[in-house]
């Protein structure tokens, strides 16, 4: 159900407690309402993300804002929900803090539930920070692994710039690992699928790989 959806029906639910003396509305009532919560809180946790990506400055209401929502998706039992609210909290121990250590419980948890709820699009974003959490601990052939699994995950999706992106890291561990023709074909694509899917931020990221290894 959607959150208009949601509210709506609280608000009918109300109607049926205070006009039709129906006391059995409060707790379905109060469930739509913590989903519709869960929602904005795992949103607004996101928007502040892509702001910190641009600006480098840690906002404290993003972790707030994920544990809210994997909380209360917990609570009603949304393993979907509570699998994204997991990965953003390991993404934000990963990224904004940089501590692997913190992260990876969560991100390990948002697996396993995004898998038992066959959800593909979150799973591949788990796959891929556990990538970087391989890469950053030397780990290079886990890392290569999880980026492809992440890799093929994002195709079957047709979730284009995701694709673009994993290649981008899959580039950096083939360049470690003295592959540098395969490097530059995987930036290559990259570059093409960013291109044709309009991700110019991906675009950006592609021309400073070339830069940074040398294969402008």
């Amino acid at each position: 159900m959607t959150v208009d959806g949601r509210i709506k029906e609280a608000e009918l639910l109300y109607e049926r407690a205070v006009f039709g003396d129906d006391s059995s509305v409060f707790d379905p009532a109060e469930r739509g309402l913590d989903g519709v919560e869960a929602d904005l809180a795992l949103a607004r946790g996101k928007l502040i993300h892509a702001r910190y990506l641009r600006e480098r400055v840690e906002d404290p209401k993003e972790l707030v804002l994920f544990e809210r929502a994997a909380e209360l998706y917990g609570r009603l039992g949304d393993e979907r929900g509570e699998a994204e609210a997991l990965f953003w909290i390991g993404t934000f121990h990963q990224l904004v803090r940089d501590d692997n250590g913190t992260a990876l419980p969560a991100l390990r948890r948002a697996r396993e539930l995004a898998a038992r709820a066959g959800d593909r699009l979150t799973l591949s974003y788990v796959l891929r920070h556990l990538g970087f959490a391989d890469h950053m601990a030397g780990r290079l052939d886990a890392a290569r692994a999880h980026f492809e699994e992440s890799t093929r995950l994002r195709r079957e999706l047709g979730f284009l710039p995701g694709v673009a992106a994993n290649l981008i890291g899959l580039a950096f561990l083939a360049a470690q690992q003295d592959r540098r023709g395969d490097a530059a074909e995987l930036l290559a694509e990259a570059g093409r699928l960013a291109e044709q899917s309009g991700a110019h931020g991906v675009q950006r990221w592609v021309a400073e790989a070339r830069a940074e290894l040398d294969l402008a």
